[in-house]
Protein backbone atom coordinates (compact mmCIF):
# COMPACT_ATOMS: atom_id res chain seq x y z
CA UNK A 1 0.00 0.00 0.00
CA UNK A 2 1.42 3.46 -0.73
CA UNK A 3 0.16 7.03 -0.39
CA UNK A 4 -1.59 8.06 -4.15
CA UNK A 5 -2.42 11.67 -4.70
CA UNK A 6 -4.79 13.49 -2.36
CA UNK A 7 -7.41 16.09 -2.95
CA UNK A 8 -9.37 18.73 -0.87
CA UNK A 9 -13.17 18.43 -0.93
CA UNK A 10 -15.27 21.68 0.65
CA UNK A 11 -18.86 21.53 0.96
CA UNK A 12 -21.06 24.55 1.26
CA UNK A 13 -24.54 23.48 1.57
CA UNK A 14 -26.46 25.96 0.79
CA UNK A 15 -29.28 26.98 -2.10
CA UNK A 16 -31.73 29.50 -3.36
CA UNK A 17 -34.20 26.48 -3.02
CA UNK A 18 -33.97 22.98 -2.71
CA UNK A 19 -34.34 21.05 -6.13
CA UNK A 20 -37.05 18.32 -6.29
CA UNK A 21 -34.48 15.94 -7.49
CA UNK A 22 -31.48 16.70 -5.23
CA UNK A 23 -30.49 13.91 -2.85
CA UNK A 24 -26.93 15.80 -1.78
CA UNK A 25 -27.08 17.44 1.66
CA UNK A 26 -28.07 21.13 0.86
CA UNK A 27 -30.57 23.50 2.28
CA UNK A 28 -32.39 26.22 1.69
CA UNK A 29 -31.13 29.36 2.40
CA UNK A 30 -33.56 31.27 4.65
CA UNK A 31 -31.44 34.21 6.02
CA UNK A 32 -28.16 35.92 5.42
CA UNK A 33 -25.20 33.43 4.95
CA UNK A 34 -22.81 33.03 7.64
CA UNK A 35 -19.76 33.73 5.32
CA UNK A 36 -17.16 34.39 7.79
CA UNK A 37 -18.43 31.97 10.05
CA UNK A 38 -18.35 29.05 8.22
CA UNK A 39 -15.19 29.69 6.45
CA UNK A 40 -13.60 29.82 9.82
CA UNK A 41 -15.41 26.36 11.21
CA UNK A 42 -13.84 25.32 7.15
CA UNK A 43 -10.52 25.66 7.91
CA UNK A 44 -10.66 24.73 11.75
CA UNK A 45 -12.26 21.47 9.85
CA UNK A 46 -8.81 21.50 7.90
CA UNK A 47 -6.41 22.21 10.38
CA UNK A 48 -8.15 19.16 12.19
CA UNK A 49 -7.30 16.73 9.40
CA UNK A 50 -4.02 17.97 8.43
CA UNK A 51 -1.93 15.25 9.67
CA UNK A 52 -4.07 12.61 7.43
CA UNK A 53 -2.26 14.85 4.71
CA UNK A 54 0.99 13.30 5.50
CA UNK A 55 3.03 15.79 3.80
CA UNK A 56 1.63 15.43 0.55
CA UNK A 57 0.50 18.29 -1.96
CA UNK A 58 -3.41 19.21 -3.18
CA UNK A 59 -3.17 17.95 -7.01
CA UNK A 60 -7.01 19.66 -7.09
CA UNK A 61 -9.64 21.20 -4.60
CA UNK A 62 -13.64 21.15 -5.12
CA UNK A 63 -15.95 23.38 -3.81
CA UNK A 64 -19.59 21.91 -4.14
CA UNK A 65 -22.24 22.65 -2.81
CA UNK A 66 -25.15 23.03 -2.74
CA UNK A 67 -24.36 26.58 -4.62
CA UNK A 68 -20.57 27.66 -3.52
CA UNK A 69 -21.63 30.75 -5.64
CA UNK A 70 -24.36 32.17 -3.40
CA UNK A 71 -20.89 32.71 -1.20
CA UNK A 72 -19.09 36.33 -2.59
CA UNK A 73 -15.34 36.51 -3.76
CA UNK A 74 -14.22 37.75 -1.10
CA UNK A 75 -15.70 34.61 1.29
CA UNK A 76 -14.17 31.98 -1.21
CA UNK A 77 -10.58 34.11 -1.62
CA UNK A 78 -10.17 34.08 2.14
CA UNK A 79 -10.96 30.44 1.94
CA UNK A 80 -8.52 29.63 -0.37
CA UNK A 81 -6.20 31.86 1.26
CA UNK A 82 -6.35 29.68 4.40
CA UNK A 83 -6.22 26.45 2.54
CA UNK A 84 -2.89 27.86 0.80
CA UNK A 85 -1.64 29.06 4.66
CA UNK A 86 -2.41 25.59 5.73
CA UNK A 87 -1.29 22.94 2.69
CA UNK A 88 1.01 22.41 -0.19
CA UNK A 89 -0.43 23.06 -3.45
CA UNK A 90 0.43 21.30 -6.62
CA UNK A 91 1.59 24.17 -9.26
CA UNK A 92 -0.83 23.09 -11.64
CA UNK A 93 -3.44 22.59 -8.64
CA UNK A 94 -7.32 22.57 -10.51
CA UNK A 95 -9.37 24.73 -8.26
CA UNK A 96 -12.78 24.22 -9.18
CA UNK A 97 -16.09 26.21 -7.95
CA UNK A 98 -20.04 24.87 -8.36
CA UNK A 99 -21.98 27.64 -9.94
CA UNK A 100 -25.30 28.35 -11.12
CA UNK A 101 -26.34 30.01 -14.13
CA UNK A 102 -28.22 33.34 -12.81
CA UNK A 103 -27.07 36.62 -14.20
CA UNK A 104 -26.32 37.93 -10.65
CA UNK A 105 -23.91 34.92 -10.18
CA UNK A 106 -22.82 35.08 -13.79
CA UNK A 107 -20.77 38.79 -12.82
CA UNK A 108 -19.09 37.45 -10.38
CA UNK A 109 -16.81 34.41 -12.42
CA UNK A 110 -14.25 36.94 -12.78
CA UNK A 111 -13.61 38.12 -9.61
CA UNK A 112 -13.53 34.51 -8.51
CA UNK A 113 -11.02 33.50 -11.09
CA UNK A 114 -8.84 36.64 -9.11
CA UNK A 115 -9.33 35.16 -6.29
CA UNK A 116 -7.56 31.88 -7.35
CA UNK A 117 -10.59 30.09 -8.93
CA UNK A 118 -9.56 28.49 -12.36
CA UNK A 119 -11.76 26.01 -13.22
CA UNK A 120 -15.97 26.48 -13.14
CA UNK A 121 -18.58 23.91 -12.97
CA UNK A 122 -21.57 25.31 -14.22
CA UNK A 123 -24.97 23.61 -13.69
CA UNK A 124 -27.59 23.94 -16.47
CA UNK A 125 -29.14 20.74 -16.78
CA UNK A 126 -31.14 21.29 -19.64
CA UNK A 127 -31.49 24.46 -21.84
CA UNK A 128 -35.15 23.64 -22.11
CA UNK A 129 -37.52 26.12 -20.70
CA UNK A 130 -40.54 24.13 -19.50
CA UNK A 131 -37.79 20.79 -18.63
CA UNK A 132 -35.53 23.44 -16.50
CA UNK A 133 -38.99 24.58 -14.38
CA UNK A 134 -39.97 20.68 -13.77
CA UNK A 135 -36.20 20.35 -12.58
CA UNK A 136 -37.27 23.28 -10.15
CA UNK A 137 -33.83 25.39 -11.11
CA UNK A 138 -34.06 29.15 -10.92
CA UNK A 139 -32.15 29.80 -13.97
CA UNK A 140 -33.35 30.17 -17.90
CA UNK A 141 -32.38 28.81 -20.88
CA UNK A 142 -30.63 32.72 -21.68
CA UNK A 143 -29.17 32.77 -18.66
CA UNK A 144 -27.14 29.26 -19.22
CA UNK A 145 -26.41 30.35 -22.61
CA UNK A 146 -24.56 33.80 -21.36
CA UNK A 147 -23.04 32.01 -18.37
CA UNK A 148 -21.20 29.74 -20.33
CA UNK A 149 -20.20 32.30 -22.77
CA UNK A 150 -18.65 34.82 -20.43
CA UNK A 151 -17.20 31.44 -18.75
CA UNK A 152 -15.78 31.07 -22.65
CA UNK A 153 -13.87 34.59 -22.57
CA UNK A 154 -12.89 34.54 -18.78
CA UNK A 155 -9.80 32.38 -20.36
CA UNK A 156 -9.77 29.83 -17.01
CA UNK A 157 -7.46 27.20 -17.36
CA UNK A 158 -11.17 24.74 -17.66
CA UNK A 159 -14.75 24.90 -17.37
CA UNK A 160 -17.74 21.91 -17.45
CA UNK A 161 -21.28 22.70 -17.82
CA UNK A 162 -23.59 20.15 -16.54
CA UNK A 163 -26.20 18.27 -18.43
CA UNK A 164 -28.88 16.30 -17.44
CA UNK A 165 -30.69 13.66 -19.48
CA UNK A 166 -33.66 11.02 -19.41
CA UNK A 167 -35.92 14.08 -17.76
CA UNK A 168 -39.52 13.90 -16.97
CA UNK A 169 -41.40 13.25 -20.59
CA UNK A 170 -38.16 14.02 -22.40
CA UNK A 171 -38.02 12.97 -26.22
CA UNK A 172 -35.05 12.30 -28.42
CA UNK A 173 -35.26 15.09 -30.23
CA UNK A 174 -35.64 17.72 -27.05
CA UNK A 175 -32.42 15.43 -25.36
CA UNK A 176 -30.72 16.03 -28.33
CA UNK A 177 -31.17 20.08 -28.66
CA UNK A 178 -29.71 20.28 -25.05
CA UNK A 179 -26.46 18.52 -25.77
CA UNK A 180 -26.60 20.47 -29.24
CA UNK A 181 -26.43 23.77 -27.56
CA UNK A 182 -24.21 22.81 -24.72
CA UNK A 183 -21.42 21.42 -27.75
CA UNK A 184 -22.10 25.04 -29.55
CA UNK A 185 -20.73 26.93 -26.46
CA UNK A 186 -17.38 25.21 -26.54
CA UNK A 187 -16.98 24.00 -22.83
CA UNK A 188 -13.21 22.31 -22.52
CA UNK A 189 -15.39 19.58 -20.15
CA UNK A 190 -19.49 18.38 -20.22
CA UNK A 191 -21.09 16.56 -17.29
CA UNK A 192 -23.89 14.66 -18.82
CA UNK A 193 -25.78 12.49 -17.27
CA UNK A 194 -29.13 10.54 -16.69
CA UNK A 195 -31.96 11.70 -14.06
CA UNK A 196 -32.19 8.96 -11.47
CA UNK A 197 -34.92 9.33 -8.65
CA UNK A 198 -32.86 8.95 -5.28
CA UNK A 199 -34.90 8.28 -1.66
CA UNK A 200 -35.62 11.30 0.10
CA UNK A 201 -36.55 13.41 -2.35
CA UNK A 202 -39.55 15.18 -3.56
CA UNK A 203 -39.54 13.30 -6.77
CA UNK A 204 -39.24 9.96 -4.49
CA UNK A 205 -42.52 11.22 -3.30
CA UNK A 206 -44.06 12.08 -6.21
CA UNK A 207 -42.45 10.17 -8.49
CA UNK A 208 -42.38 12.30 -12.37
CA UNK A 209 -42.99 10.00 -15.57
CA UNK A 210 -39.63 9.54 -17.04
CA UNK A 211 -38.78 7.93 -20.45
CA UNK A 212 -39.19 4.45 -21.19
CA UNK A 213 -36.01 2.09 -20.79
CA UNK A 214 -35.97 2.10 -24.66
CA UNK A 215 -35.90 5.62 -25.19
CA UNK A 216 -33.53 6.13 -22.79
CA UNK A 217 -31.01 3.73 -24.37
CA UNK A 218 -32.01 5.38 -27.75
CA UNK A 219 -30.90 9.07 -26.02
CA UNK A 220 -27.92 7.53 -24.52
CA UNK A 221 -26.64 5.95 -28.19
CA UNK A 222 -26.97 9.11 -29.63
CA UNK A 223 -25.46 11.24 -27.22
CA UNK A 224 -22.45 9.62 -27.04
CA UNK A 225 -22.44 10.10 -30.97
CA UNK A 226 -22.95 13.37 -31.12
CA UNK A 227 -19.97 14.11 -28.46
CA UNK A 228 -17.46 11.88 -29.85
CA UNK A 229 -18.39 13.03 -33.26
CA UNK A 230 -17.81 16.53 -31.57
CA UNK A 231 -14.25 16.35 -30.18
CA UNK A 232 -14.83 14.98 -26.70
CA UNK A 233 -13.12 11.68 -25.30
CA UNK A 234 -15.50 9.77 -22.88
CA UNK A 235 -13.30 9.13 -20.19
CA UNK A 236 -15.92 8.47 -17.47
CA UNK A 237 -19.42 6.74 -17.56
CA UNK A 238 -20.84 10.15 -17.52
CA UNK A 239 -17.93 12.61 -18.02
CA UNK A 240 -16.48 14.06 -22.02
CA UNK A 241 -13.48 15.93 -22.17
CA UNK A 242 -11.72 17.47 -24.66
CA UNK A 243 -7.83 16.30 -24.97
CA UNK A 244 -5.80 17.65 -21.79
CA UNK A 245 -9.18 18.73 -20.21
CA UNK A 246 -10.50 16.07 -17.87
CA UNK A 247 -10.86 16.84 -14.67
CA UNK A 248 -7.72 16.40 -12.04
CA UNK A 249 -10.17 15.52 -8.89
CA UNK A 250 -12.75 13.56 -10.66
CA UNK A 251 -10.09 11.16 -11.73
CA UNK A 252 -8.50 11.26 -8.54
CA UNK A 253 -11.65 9.79 -6.83
CA UNK A 254 -12.31 7.02 -10.17
CA UNK A 255 -8.76 5.96 -9.61
CA UNK A 256 -9.66 5.60 -5.71
CA UNK A 257 -6.63 8.14 -4.73
CA UNK A 258 -7.26 10.22 -1.39
CA UNK A 259 -9.40 13.33 -0.49
CA UNK A 260 -9.87 14.98 2.62
CA UNK A 261 -13.59 16.57 2.71
CA UNK A 262 -14.29 19.46 5.16
CA UNK A 263 -17.30 21.43 5.68
CA UNK A 264 -21.47 20.34 6.28
CA UNK A 265 -21.65 16.23 5.62
CA UNK A 266 -18.42 16.17 3.98
CA UNK A 267 -16.71 12.72 3.13
CA UNK A 268 -12.91 11.99 3.61
CA UNK A 269 -10.94 8.21 2.39
CA UNK A 270 -7.43 8.51 3.74
CA UNK A 271 -5.08 6.05 3.38
CA UNK A 272 -2.28 5.21 6.14
CA UNK A 273 0.18 3.64 4.82
CA UNK A 274 2.33 2.87 7.58
CA UNK A 275 -0.41 1.14 9.18
CA UNK A 276 -1.57 -1.02 6.00
CA UNK A 277 -5.63 0.87 5.99
CA UNK A 278 -7.76 2.79 4.85
CA UNK A 279 -10.42 4.96 6.56
CA UNK A 280 -13.06 7.09 5.91
CA UNK A 281 -14.81 9.92 8.29
CA UNK A 282 -17.84 12.01 7.97
CA UNK A 283 -18.34 15.26 9.20
CA UNK A 284 -21.81 16.60 10.92
CA UNK A 285 -24.14 17.16 8.40
CA UNK A 286 -26.37 20.35 9.53
CA UNK A 287 -24.97 23.39 9.17
CA UNK A 288 -26.29 24.85 12.71
CA UNK A 289 -24.72 21.55 14.58
CA UNK A 290 -21.37 22.03 12.33
CA UNK A 291 -21.11 25.78 13.11
CA UNK A 292 -21.27 25.09 16.91
CA UNK A 293 -17.89 25.39 18.54
CA UNK A 294 -19.11 23.00 21.42
CA UNK A 295 -19.10 20.17 19.06
CA UNK A 296 -16.88 17.96 17.51
CA UNK A 297 -16.64 18.58 13.76
CA UNK A 298 -16.60 14.57 13.05
CA UNK A 299 -19.55 12.92 12.78
CA UNK A 300 -18.30 9.31 12.26
CA UNK A 301 -14.49 7.41 11.60
CA UNK A 302 -14.31 4.15 10.74
CA UNK A 303 -12.12 1.47 9.05
CA UNK A 304 -12.33 0.04 5.06
CA UNK A 305 -12.08 -3.40 5.89
CA UNK A 306 -10.88 -6.11 3.24
CA UNK A 307 -14.06 -7.19 1.34
CA UNK A 308 -15.62 -3.45 1.78
CA UNK A 309 -11.82 -2.63 0.02
CA UNK A 310 -12.14 -4.25 -2.56
CA UNK A 311 -15.36 -3.17 -3.92
CA UNK A 312 -14.84 0.27 -3.13
CA UNK A 313 -11.82 0.02 -5.42
CA UNK A 314 -14.02 -1.45 -8.24
CA UNK A 315 -16.76 0.55 -7.54
CA UNK A 316 -14.85 3.52 -8.43
CA UNK A 317 -12.16 2.65 -11.00
CA UNK A 318 -14.77 0.62 -13.14
CA UNK A 319 -16.38 4.08 -14.15
CA UNK A 320 -12.98 5.07 -15.83
CA UNK A 321 -13.30 4.16 -19.80
CA UNK A 322 -10.22 2.95 -19.72
CA UNK A 323 -8.22 -0.43 -18.71
CA UNK A 324 -7.64 -1.12 -14.70
CA UNK A 325 -3.81 -1.79 -13.95
CA UNK A 326 -3.67 -4.78 -11.64
CA UNK A 327 -0.80 -2.73 -9.90
CA UNK A 328 -2.46 0.27 -9.20
CA UNK A 329 -5.08 -2.19 -7.16
CA UNK A 330 -2.22 -3.27 -5.33
CA UNK A 331 -0.56 0.43 -4.62
CA UNK A 332 -3.87 1.71 -3.24
CA UNK A 333 -5.37 -1.50 -1.63
CA UNK A 334 -2.18 -3.11 -0.01
CA UNK A 335 -4.15 -6.26 -1.61
CA UNK A 336 -2.32 -9.29 -3.59
CA UNK A 337 -3.84 -8.78 -7.35
CA UNK A 338 -4.81 -12.51 -6.55
CA UNK A 339 -7.88 -11.66 -4.43
CA UNK A 340 -8.94 -9.11 -7.25
CA UNK A 341 -9.33 -12.10 -9.74
CA UNK A 342 -10.81 -13.99 -7.36
CA UNK A 343 -13.48 -11.45 -6.96
CA UNK A 344 -14.20 -10.61 -10.41
CA UNK A 345 -13.72 -14.73 -11.06
CA UNK A 346 -17.95 -14.46 -11.72
CA UNK A 347 -17.25 -11.52 -14.36
CA UNK A 348 -14.31 -12.95 -16.14
CA UNK A 349 -16.45 -16.07 -16.81
CA UNK A 350 -19.04 -14.24 -18.31
CA UNK A 351 -17.20 -11.96 -20.74
CA UNK A 352 -17.95 -8.89 -18.70
CA UNK A 353 -14.56 -8.28 -18.14
CA UNK A 354 -11.05 -9.35 -19.59
CA UNK A 355 -8.56 -10.06 -17.48
CA UNK A 356 -4.72 -10.47 -18.78
CA UNK A 357 -1.29 -10.26 -16.15
CA UNK A 358 -1.16 -7.06 -16.43
CA UNK A 359 -4.69 -5.48 -16.12
CA UNK A 360 -8.33 -5.59 -16.31
CA UNK A 361 -10.50 -4.60 -18.80
CA UNK A 362 -14.19 -3.92 -19.26
CA UNK A 363 -15.90 -5.83 -22.24
CA UNK A 364 -18.16 -3.89 -24.53
CA UNK A 365 -20.86 -5.60 -23.39
CA UNK A 366 -19.32 -5.37 -19.64
CA UNK A 367 -19.96 -1.06 -19.99
CA UNK A 368 -23.65 -2.25 -20.31
CA UNK A 369 -23.63 -4.46 -17.37
CA UNK A 370 -21.73 -2.51 -14.98
CA UNK A 371 -24.57 -3.33 -11.95
CA UNK A 372 -24.05 -6.81 -12.91
CA UNK A 373 -20.31 -6.93 -12.26
CA UNK A 374 -20.35 -4.47 -8.93
CA UNK A 375 -23.35 -7.18 -7.47
CA UNK A 376 -20.99 -9.83 -8.44
CA UNK A 377 -18.17 -8.43 -5.73
CA UNK A 378 -20.73 -8.34 -3.00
Amino acid sequence: MTLPPLSLYVHIPWCIQKCPYCDFNSHAQKAALPEQEYVARLLDDLRADLSWAQGRPLESIFIGGGTPSLFSAAAIGELLDGIKALCNLHPNCEITLEANPGTFEAARFSDYQRVGVNRISLGVQSFNAAHLERLGRIHNPDQAGQAAKHLQELGLVSFNLDLMHGLPEQSLSQAMADLDQAIALQPPHISWYQLTIEPNTQFASRPPQLPEDELLWSIQEHGHAKLLAAGYQQYEVSAYAKPDHKSVHNQNYWQFGDYLGIGCGAHSKITLADEQRLIRCEKIKHPRGYLDLTKPLRYRQWQIDTDEMIFEFFLNTLRLRQPIAKQLFEQRTGLPRARADEALAASIATNLIESTAQEWRVSEKGYLFLNTILDQLL
